[in-house]
């Protein structure tokens, strides 16, 4: 195996090494050891995971059609996956990298992901998907910079920084996963970590600048939420930010003082250092936590300063209705290019006629004693054989059911049943689905292979009149979307990329416990027009792996 801390990033043309991806576009190549290590970002000693002995992992930065090749070496001594936060997978599900789309990666052996981040931009991370190793580290920044030949929205900042923000435990995520096998909710976190940090050691005393800025340029910040349970605001003492994207789009640049960043989200915001020279807090804290509010705090320091921070905190906003009404400040740029050259508007979604409309609503309960979370009913399980596979060779009916899951709740109380979960959807229509929210907190649900237009929230149940208040002109397209509570929202997609693809709570005790499905979207074709045949190099498990694999498709 290759040596720990061993990272190559080689932009080359790489002519062959495979038939699903254009030839003329760049590859980038990565090594990736992952391992476990003693980390304690609270003080308190636990284990970690590590991507190249870093934690959080390494930056990925690519541009668009990019093809990414990342050796991932499995030195854990458990099974291990990498998703992609909203990268498309365009045609490819079988690099989705979710239980049930691949095997997972044995203990001890290595697998490659070959993906492209194909006609994208924007900001997005990485993590381990299993279980609730995300809890414990693997997640890092993946960024995609537009192509030299499309035109961006502002001007080349004088720096671009990553910035990851989440909750933080302090048990161990096998700790974790034991507290919800048996029955219990892991309860609050304990912290917030920037970067891996909460910004200051055990006698309160600030760690070393983690940006620096110099007086009159303006600065990108792409910070991303990659925690497990909670909303976080985040905001930049003495400065304002100009949002520029968020989730791969770019959107209109209004100004504000603070960003509630849900679960799985990711924003961009130019700062410019236009303040007296000093160092000043970035803040990251919780929302929407009872009696609680947990801060982390990193400094930015202007090139040549010393002067110390203001110890005098910008305060978070107060309630989720302030949250709602800053999302409906966030707008598509429809003149903007994205990753190509057509402006972004010249999709008109709002005329587009819904072919179907899906509602799904969350429900907690206890089944056998044990508690779980589940959607219309149903809270998945996962099956040993990836449920893509199982599709692709034709065995979908001997391993689970379609459709178990109708497009409306079952009535309120019903009992939940513990079933994999897998919803059809046709071929290039265009869906609505609603996402219904009757408990007290905010839920935030990410849909892989898509980026969709979520037109419409608001307090209750919804209703069809409801799509009076929708905003069909320039919602912002994106891949993850929050409910309030005892609130809906509604989003709108064409399904126009066949593979399997998970649709799931961000809050990942609620996954953990059944809070997701997957929705099956196959081209009647089987051709490589549509999607792309199982690749040679994938890892096959379960009872399938002792069978022919299917002809390819043409």
């Amino acid at each position: 195996m290759a040596g720990a801390g061993v990272v190559l990033a080689v932009v080359l043309s790489v002519l062959g090494i495979s038939g699903f991806v254009r030839a003329e576009d760049p590859y980038l190549f990565f090594t990736w050891n992952v391992t476990y290590g003693t980390i304690a970002p609270l003080g308190v000693p636990q284990q970690g995971i590590l991507i190249n002995d870093q934690f959080p992992g390494p930056n990925i930065n690519s541009t668009t059609n990019n093809n990414i090749v990342i050796n991932v070496f499995n030195f854990l001594d458990e099974p291990l996956l990498f998703s992609w936060n909203g990268i498309q997978q365009r045609k490819n599900s079988w690099e989705d990298g979710m239980a049930g789309t691949n095997c997972p990666i044995p203990a001890g052996t290595n697998f490659t992901y070959h993906f492209q981040v194909k006609d994208q931009i924007g900001s997005f991370f990485y993590f381990p998907s299993l279980g609730m190793q995300k809890a414990a580290g693997g997640f890092g920044g993946l960024r995609i910079n537009s192509r030299l030949l499309i035109p961006v929205p502002f001007d080349a900042p004088a720096d671009d920084y990553t910035v990851v923000i989440g909750d933080w435990y302090n048990k161990d995520h096998t700790a974790l996963a034991k507290t919800l096998d048996s029955g219990r909710s892991i309860g609050l976190p304990v912290g917030v970590l920037i970067n891996g940090r909460p910004g200051k050691d055990g006698k309160g005393k600030d760690d070393a600048p983690l940006f620096e800025m110099e007086a009159g340029k303006v600065y990108r910040y792409r910070i991303c939420n990659v925690g497990i349970r909670t909303t976080l605001n985040f905001r930049f003492q003495g400065h304002v930010m100009t949002l520029v994207e968020m989730d791969g789009s770019h959107t209109m640049q209004n100004v504000y003082e603070s960003l509630d960043v849900h679960i799985g989200q990711c924003f961009s915001v130019l700062v410019k250092a236009d303040q007296a020279p000093g160092d000043y807090y970035i803040v990251a804290s919780t929302r929407f936590l009872r009696h609680k509010e947990l801060t982390a705090t990193a400094v930015v320091r202007y090139a040549g300063s010393s002067a110390a921070p203001s110890p005098v905190l910008p305060k978070a906003p107060a309630s989720w209705a302030w949250s709602l009404n800053q999302w409906r400040s966030f707008k598509w740029n429809l003149t903007a290019s994205a990753a190509r050259p057509n402006p972004q508007g010249s999709f008109h979604y709002g005329n587009i006629d819904i072919t179907r409309t899906i509602k799904l609503a969350s429900s907690r309960n206890f089944v056998a004693g044990n508690l779980r979370y589940a959607l219309n009913g149903v809270s998945h399980v996962d099956t040993e054989t990836p449920l893509k596979l199982v599709e692709y060779y034709g065995f979908g009916g001997n391993y689970f059911e379609y459709n178990v899951t109708g497009d409306e709740p079952p009535t309120e109380g019903s009992p939940i049943k513990l079933l994999p979960d897998v919803k059809t959807v046709e071929f290039r229509t265009y869906v609505e689905i609603i996402l219904e929210n009757p408990e007290k907190a905010v839920q935030v649900y990410h849909l892989n292979g898509y980026a969709f237009f979520p037109v419409g929230m608001g307090p209750g149940k919804w209703s069809p009149e409801k799509r009076n208040t929708y905003n069909m002109l320039d919602a912002v397209s994106r891949h993850s979307v929050q409910v309030y509570p005892r609130s809906w929202s509604a989003i709108l997609l064409t399904f126009d990329n066949a593979g399997m693809w998970n649709l799931r709570s961000e809050n990942w005790e609620r996954r953990y416990l059944g809070q997701q499905l997957y929705l099956s979207v196959q081209s009647p074709e089987r051709s490589l027009r549509d999607e792309y045949s199982l690749p040679d190099t994938v890892l096959l498990c379960g009872p399938i792996a002792a069978f022919p694999k299917p002809p390819p498709y043409t």
